[in-house]
């Protein structure tokens, strides 16, 4: 099936799996497609938003909420939601029956149309997409950006044309389940522990990311980031051009700094400048990274060098990513709702140098915390435990003789307690280290609260 090529989907048994935004977002699609379509979720019917049961019922969905189809060889096709794990004993049944099982990101881009850029890592990817997509609207490209940064892709497919651009945030999750997926330039950001609880081991997850580019051919791109040895391995075997950039050292070929500059040193070895480093409105070493991997996307995705400058120049960053969200009495508040690991904290607490108050704890993905806490180092004056992770995350700083920690029950305590210890040009940053699974539905959802606990203390 090429892309584009949906007439082989009407009348195909399909069963989507997991009604997140992606499940539902398939259905529909499906749906417009002609085929028969069946919707499975762990969550039993009563916990269903009934808007979702009633289109269900209105449209004829099969559905099986809190069970799984008794014959899964009744399918021709399973369609996964990321957070599903392909390992699930009735995915495993429908994958021996010969039942083909792919993810949205997958069936997105067959029955679509327009050209892909792909971005992917442990850290950096939706402030690296997002500012990727604001440089190709900016270019006058009809842009879409989707993907795990919160628009399902397949939302979006059916309405792109052939000039369109579709600047796609993927999780190793989305790059599990594809095919045939194959984007005109791709991007791995950094490699890094995360997922252990999904991956097992950093061999399957750094496998996961480098799918990335297994469809790409010769004339196509691979942005890598050379300063992270790791990830840049795993570029071995790809087939694409493979574009390095760098923050550390001076290359050959790719995107780097010199003198101060952003800066790409092209095929033919000419230097092509961009924005001075220091013009940035993003703190910190590692949106210096992502700049880089952003100029170079664009500038090899075809976009001019002016246009990639002037965007690089007055991008703000993302929502709940290093977000200044208030003052109060001297006292800085920080959201960082979006560090979901620990080297993603780390990153947020070297770019506010010192003073901290920080907020920590939540969902358990089997990570350590003893690089975490070992980035402390004197920036770091006290720790504000939450969530599942709390203990875990207190006992690694008592190792490390960090002894000015609390747990609370919730944000709300958490914040008010560190605004009773914080001083006049304190920073008060929350920076999880983990996901937010235990207690929100997302990191946006925590990122919020953390601000709206924010504007209780100036009332």
């Amino acid at each position: 099936m090429s892309q584009g090529d949906f007439a082989q989907i009407e009348n195909k048994q399909v069963l989507v799996v997991g009604m997140g935004n992606s499940g539902k977002a398939a259905v529909q699609a499906m749906l417009a497609l002609k085929a028969v379509v069946s919707v499975q979720d762990s969550k039993p019917e009563d916990s269903i938003d009934p808007q979702l049961l009633a289109f269900l019922r209105d449209k004829n969905v099969t559905c099986y909420f809190g069970r799984q189809p008794a014959d899964m060889g009744q399918f021709d096709m399973l369609i996964i939601s990321p957070g599903v794990s392909p390992e699930l004993a009735f995915i495993q049944e429908a994958r021996r029956a010969g039942v083909e099982i792919i993810g949205e990101l997958e069936i997105a881009y067959r029955i679509g149309s327009g050209n892909y850029v792909a971005i992917t890592g442990t850290n950096g990817k939706t402030t690296t997409t997002t500012l990727v997509g604001e440089i190709y609207k900016a270019a006058g490209k009809k842009t879409y950006v989707v993907g795990n940064i919160g628009v399902a892709v397949i939302s979006k497919a059916l309405s792109a044309e052939q000039d369109s651009w579709l600047v796609t945030e993927t999780s190793s999750f989305q790059l599990e389940t594809i095919k045939e997926f194959q984007p005109v330039v791709s991007a791995i950001l950094n490699l890094t522990p995360d997922h252990l609880d999904r991956h097992k081991t950093m061999e399957n997850y750094g496998g996961a990311k480098a799918r990335i580019f297994e469809n790409q051919t010769a004339d196509q791109y691979c942005i890598i980031n050379y300063d992270d040895k790791d990830c840049y391995k795993l570029a071995e075997h790809c087939r694409a051009k493979v574009v390095p950039f760098s923050r550390k050292e001076a290359l050959n070929f790719g995107a780097f700094v010199k003198d101060g500059r952003i800066v790409i040193k092209n095929e033919d070895g000419s230097l092509i400048e961009f924005c001075r480093a220091d013009e940035l409105n993003i703190p910190g070493g590692h949106n210096l990274e992502n700049a880089l991997a952003a100029c170079a996307i664009a500038y090899f995705g075809g976009i001019e060098p002016d246009v990639i400058t002037q965007v690089l120049k007055s991008f703000m960053g993302v929502e709940h990513r290093i977000e200044f969200c208030g003052e109060v009495d001297g006292v800085r508040f920080v959201n960082d709702s979006k560090g979901t690991n620990p080297d993603a904290a780390i990153k947020a607490i070297e770019a506010m140098k010192e003073n901290i108050i920080l907020i920590a704890g939540g969902y358990d993905k089997n990570a350590s915390f003893d690089e975490f806490v070992a980035s402390f180092d004197g920036r770091v004056k006290a720790l504000m435990l939450l969530g599942k992770t709390a203990t875990k995350i207190k006992d690694a700083a008592e190792r490390a003789h960090f002894s000015n920690s609390i747990i609370l029950k919730d944000m709300d305590a958490c914040v008010k307690e560190a605004f009773r210890i914080a001083r006049p040009g304190d920073v008060v940053l929350l920076s999880p280290a983990c996901a937010s699974w235990d207690m929100y539905t997302s990191f946006e959802q925590r990122g919020r609260h953390f601000k709206e606990c924010v504007r209780a203390l100036g009332r």
